[in-house]
């Protein structure tokens, strides 16, 4: 009995093994019949490493219709390795970074993208260095690493700039570094900033008539938008981008859109037409394989479930989106997914589980707000206004020679005519375009004098100093809180001096920022107030911009600044009559006489001339109304005759 049982195993054993070896053939030549490299490709990679062709455009023309294909890059790869065919190489490789990138691997496509830089180099090949560098500009902004991104993006566009006589390929390479560093400035919050490159790169698009670039652009500016408050802007962007990713047939790119267009619908407060658009991207954005947007489109759908009191199936998606940003390490997007499963909590009324949300949302936005990226965004906003102050010296030198190119063309016709007629005509030509050009460079330099006063050297030096203080005494929050009042205080001043006129309402909110500013300066000893009169209504009341400031800073340089104990200065809004408001600025400084004395005493004497400009600017601006601005400056005095402050009434004309 026993051998019978012996032999039965025995047999049983050499069917399973027959059977295991079966299984093994059957993979074995499923594996191999699964990578086999077809014949024709085989010849057209023999004939391209032979040729070895050195730009990226006859590159991408031959491989086009392969190079998603990765089984062919790869072979197409080691084929040119063989053949020390660095240009072929670096190629594939940079194709193969942009596949793993598009399906979250950000550590292989970082690896070979880096390859590829590397055969670049040796190769000397400009256009694919730059390729390479932008693509890892790309990635490293994809998770967040803002300094990196940055860095690279930069040195692709200075390299790409540099070019002389640039080809096609080096152009579309100019614009996706343009495009890298406006997200980086949309990262930063910069969103101004951001959306000149991207109107900049949208130009250079519309040239090129490259359509991707196009709805890439639109759909950025859109965000931008978005992010600022003006939602409809931000649809129309969408939309205009949507249109050109369903011409070009992109997966990716319509799924992106009509995320976006969701997220807007959420925030207009319409999550039935959310849902709509969501749903069908939930597996539309799994087949494409990039987690980053498909954990957004997750999340967006449990926000639409938390709109709708749809508790349950608005936490089975929030976590399910937040899963997918944890496993491939994407902090924006897990911050993102903190903050909804946190309003998701305070709906339901658990506020203990939305506490403890918010505070994982903190770390992560700590997380990604760090202080080396402080330093970047100084240094973005100092290039910002050296570009800007260099395409307006351009703009003027153009401006320039149109007209005297115009008046050589009126010359020449006058000479010819050779009538009285025509001599007395240009005579009073040239005498109106003296009075206007000279009307026109005393308006400029109104406005330039008032924007270097405004722009005051010593103010934005001790600020930026203040803020490197912060920084160096690993004060990151109150870093941050003034490195934000600064630059919206800059952002405000840049916008203000490229217009005539601005509301009440604006020019109030400037000096707010800019008085915060100098009051952490001066260690938040001042007392500051804006009241405004119920009958008042800033917003429908025009008056010239910035002219507040130079008022306020007097009051703090000469009157409050040599002043000890209390601090204050108020500044009151009202109705003086029918056609004019009052704005009085009024401080509890030593007074004129004192300041006049103290600045005397001065072994540095401050010049300030902001106080003539703005009177001289409202004499001319009030040229447009019936009445006139006036200004008047009155000294305060107690009962016994003592000096306790200055007031300085504006009058401002409505009508």
């Amino acid at each position: 009995m026993l051998k019978i049982e012996s032999k039965h195993i025995e047999n049983l054993d050499r069917l399973q093994r027959a059977t295991l070896f079966l299984i093994l053939g059957i993979l074995f030549f499923s594996v191999s019949h699964a990578q086999e490299i077809p014949e024709e490709f085989k010849e057209k990679v023999e004939r391209v490493v032979q040729l070895m062709p050195k730009t990226y455009l006859a590159l991408d023309t031959e491989l086009k219709s392969e190079k998603r294909d990765t089984t062919l890059l790869r072979y197409f790869a080691q084929e040119s390795k063989k053949a020390a065919y660095l240009e072929g190489e670096a190629y594939a490789l940079n194709q193969l970074g942009m596949k793993y990138r598009n399906i979250s691997q950000f550590k292989k496509s970082v690896d070979l993208h880096e390859q590829a830089l590397e055969l670049s180099e040796k190769a000397n090949n400009t256009e694919l260095r730059v390729f390479s560098l932008n693509m890892l500009g790309v990635v490293y902004r994809r998770t967040d690493a803002i300094k990196t991104a940055l860095d690279y993006n930069q040195e692709a566009l200075e390299m790409a700039e540099q070019v002389e006589n640039p080809s096609h390929h080096i152009k579309r390479s100019i614009n996706v570094s343009l495009n890298s560093i406006g997200n980086l400035y949309q990262t930063l919050e910069q969103y101004d900033l951001a959306i000149l490159q991207f109107k900049r790169a949208l130009k250079l698009e519309e040239e090129l008539g490259n359509k991707l670039g196009l709805a890439i652009n639109h759909q950025n500016i859109g965000d931008c938008l978005e992010q600022k408050g003006d939602l409809e802007a931000a649809l129309e962007n969408y939309r205009k981008s949507l249109a050109y990713n369903e011409e070009i047939n992109s997966d990716i790119g319509r799924v992106i859109c009509k995320n976006s267009l969701a997220q807007i619908y959420l925030k207009q407060g319409m999550p039935y037409a959310a849902i709509v658009l969501l749903e069908p991207l939930h597996q539309e954005s799994r087949n494409i394989g990039d987690f980053s947007i498909t954990s957004y489109v997750f999340i967006n759908t449990g926000w639409a479930h938390t709109k709708l009191g749809q508790y349950d199936k608005a936490n089975a998606f929030l976590e399910e989106g937040l899963e997918m940003a944890k496993s491939r390490n994407i902090p924006s997007n897990i911050l993102y997914g903190y903050q909804k499963l946190t309003e998701l909590e305070e709906a339901r009324g658990d506020y203990r589980k939305a506490y403890e949300y918010f505070k994982k949302a903190e770390e992560y936005n700590d997380q990604i707000s760090n202080a080396t990226n402080l330093r970047y965004m100084n240094d973005v906003i100092v290039r910002y206004e050296a570009d800007k102050k260099n395409n307006q010296i351009s703009v003027l030198a153009k401006e320039n020679e149109i007209v005297r190119l115009r008046l050589r063309k009126n010359q020449t016709t006058l000479l010819v005519s050779a009538l009285i007629v025509g001599l007395i005509s240009s005579i009073l030509y040239i005498l109106y375009r003296q009075y206007q050009s000279k009307n026109e460079k005393r308006v400029l330099s109104l406005e330039q004098n008032m924007l270097r006063s405004q722009m005051n050297p010593h103010f934005l030096f001790n600020s930026l100093n203040s803020i490197k203080l912060y920084i160096i005494n690993n004060e990151q929050k109150n870093a941050v809180h003034y490195l934000n009042k600064f630059s919206k205080l800059v952002r405000k001043i840049l916008e203000a001096s490229s217009q005539k006129e601005i509301t009440l309402a604006e020019e109030l909110e400037t000096v707010e920022l800019y008085m915060n500013i100098e009051n952490i300066r001066f260690s938040n000893e001042i007392d500051f107030r804006i009241s405004v009169d119920e009958n008042v209504c800033p917003t429908s009341i025009k008056m010239p911009s910035l002219a507040l400031q130079p008022f306020l800073e007097n009051s703090l340089w000469h009157g409050l600044s040599p002043k000890e104990g209390e601090k204050k200065i108020h500044v009151n809004v009202k109705r003086k009559n029918q056609s004019h408001v009052s704005i009085e600025i009024v401080d509890n400084g030593v007074g004129r006489g004192a300041a006049e004395v103290n600045k005397e005493n001065r072994v540095l004497k401050r010049k300030s001339v902001g106080i003539r400009i703005t009177k001289e600017r409202l004499a001319n601006f009030s040229k447009d109304y019936q009445n006139k601005f006036d200004v008047d400056i009155v000294d305060l005095f107690d009962e016994s005759g003592n000096s306790i402050g200055t007031k300085v009434i504006l009058d401002i004309p409505t009508i």
